[in-house]
């Protein structure tokens, strides 16, 4: 593939000047509002793809200081604009990073959704703090940017994967257990288990998240964790791997279902 059809740099507009001087620079806008509904101001993802530069191989989220900082420290380069700009709630940045590990594949599409039914189209190693952060993302760990304990008041928790275009070291499937009596079915099915608690700091029942490597299953090509409820049947009518296990389940916390293809 061509070095031309790798996006190279991204950028975010909050403005209509901003728009106008990313246009000047040669940026393509995706023309969705990432505040949409929302009622603050138009935000547009902006990008390059320059022939000759290095490609951007991975994409993070941060909202707030804590991660910022991991970020920073493993090379990340930050978009200084608040995707959240002109409405209340947590201040979300982008940021995004060059690797040449080989977890790095480089980016050749970007795509925004704005509706639940759109998101299939588009479409593990779990932290329980930020003090590892650079190390994982030095080993070419990309981190999902969903705490697992979103509302239900306990330890920031993220699931972290790396990417391969090796086969035999690819997953095949993903499982979530909340009790002892699922963790020794999924291990009789072969599934290993994750160590870090999901639910970790909440009154809720111990969560936790299992995978492999095996079988005749298809690899693995992505996941991601699904808090709109709008969404989860979308996913499920899309022949997409829905996990129906709650990861807070047994907590006040928001709902979230693991999904992946």
């Amino acid at each position: 593939m061509a070095n031309g059809q790798q996006i190279t740099k991204l950028n975010v507009s909050t403005s209509k000047d901003e728009e106008e001087i990313l246009g000047a620079q040669g940026y393509e806008f995706i023309n969705a509002n990432l505040n949409q509904g929302a009622g603050g101001n138009q935000v547009l993802l902006w990008y390059k793809k320059e022939c000759g530069n290095r490609p951007v191989t991975r994409i993070q989220f941060s909202f707030n200081n804590s991660m910022k900082s991991g970020l920073a420290d493993a090379g990340y380069e930050l978009v200084n604009r608040d995707l959240n700009a002109g409405v209340r709630g947590d201040h979300i940045f982008l940021w995004y990073f060059y690797g040449s590990t080989e977890f790095d594949i480089p980016i050749v599409n970007l795509q925004v959704t704005a509706e639940a039914k759109e998101e299939p189209a588009s479409f593990q190693k779990p932290r329980v703090d930020f003090v590892s952060d650079k190390h994982l993302f030095e080993l070419g760990y990309t981190r999902a940017d969903e705490d697992t304990n979103r509302g239900a008041g306990g330890n920031y928790v993220f699931l972290w994967y790396r990417r391969t275009t090796d086969k035999s070291k690819a997953l095949t499937a993903l499982n979530i257990s909340t009790s002892l009596q699922e963790e020794a079915k999924l291990q009789a099915k072969g599934f290993q288990k994750l160590s870090v608690n999901l639910n970790k700091g909440t009154s809720g029942k111990d969560v936790y998240a299992w995978h492999k490597k095996e079988g005749c299953e298809s690899q693995i090509q992505a996941m991601l964790l699904l808090i709109n409820s709008k969404a989860w049947n979308e996913y499920q009518k899309a022949g997409i791997n829905f996990v129906e296990k709650n990861l807070n389940d047994g907590n006040n916390g928001w709902i979230i279902y693991l999904a992946y293809k």
